[in-house]
Order: C-alpha cells, then structure tokens, then sequence
C-alpha cells in the first residue's frame, strides 16, 4: 500500500472525513485528499501527525511494515523491551504457549 492509500484506509477506519483529519494535524480537507491520492507527500512532521491522530506507527504508516500496532500495543511492547532478558524470556514463552493454544483450537473447530 501507499502511503496515500494507509492514509484512505485508516482515515476511514476512523470514520473521519477528509476535512476533520485534517483539522485534527492543521490542515485542510483537501491537502488530506492529495495526500491520499498521492498527488502530494506529507512531510516527516506531518506524516508523525498523522501517526498520532490515526493511533499508528509511523513505520506502519510510510510502509515498512504491515503490522498494525495501536498506541496501546506500542506501549506494552516498549514496556516488555525495557525488561531484562529472563524476565523477557518468561513473557514470551506465556505468549508463545498461549498463541500455540489459539491456533490449535482455531484448527480443531475448522
């Protein structure tokens, strides 16, 4: 996806108009609309408000990557980053165990 067509897709996701994300960064609707048909580029500044309005990383928004990370997932990702490497350990292994269950009962109700 272009970065455009993340701006489309999260500013409907949002249920917001052209001209009310806009309002939210300082602009106008119609910027929002070139920037969504990629007939202009936000800058860097800009691109960081759009991130912060539409609750998504900026790495998500230009991109490079296809996850979609909410504010709060972001935090607790950062907060699990700060810990040491056993305690680290431990939290991986509980989400490991409880993805493998996830997927095996997604599996058997198939």
């Amino acid at each position: 996806m272009t970065l455009g067509e993340h701006i489309l897709y999260l500013r409907k996701k949002a249920s917001l108009s052209q001209s009310a994300l806009g309002k939210k960064i300082g602009t106008s609707g119609d910027i929002i609309g070139r920037y969504e048909r990629n007939v202009m580029t936000p800058s860097i500044d800009v691109i960081i408000k759009l991130a912060d309005h539409l609750n998504v990383s900026i790495d998500y928004m230009v991109g490079k990557t296809t996850l979609e990370f909410d504010k709060k997932v972001l935090k607790r990702v950062e907060e699990v980053s700060k810990l040491d490497n056993e305690e680290k350990d431990k939290i991986f292994m509980v989400i490991d165990a409880l993805i493998r269950d996830f997927k095996a009962k997604k599996a058997y109700t198939s």
